[in-house]
């Protein structure tokens, strides 16, 4: 499958500031679609260190970044993706 991964500005130094990546995204698990941390593992490949920002140690998501999948926020790195799709990753500000 096809993954178009839109990257914010506090990630950029991992993709050489390329704010729009492509990439081809296998299924590990063998039969079935690829799956969304199918889509985090074919990024870090790609970006070495990028899916650490994004997914914590036990692979959940962490808490201060918000995953879209084509517009519909995505919850869970199980979740099947779609033939063609596009992530987008949103970090939160936090100030006071």
């Amino acid at each position: 499958m096809r993954l178009t991964v839109l990257v914010p500005g506090l990630l950029r130094s991992y993709t050489a500031g390329a704010e729009r990546v492509e990439l081809e995204v296998a299924a590990t698990t063998g039969a079935g679609a690829p799956t969304l941390a199918d889509g985090l593992g074919a990024l870090d490949r790609a970006f070495p260190g990028l899916r650490f920002r994004i997914v914590d140690e036990q692979g959940r998501i962490r808490p201060h970044i918000k995953l879209f999948v084509d517009g519909g926020q995505a919850r869970d790195p199980a979740a099947p993706l779609p033939a063609t799709a596009t992530l987008m990753i949103v970090g939160a500000l936090s100030g006071g």
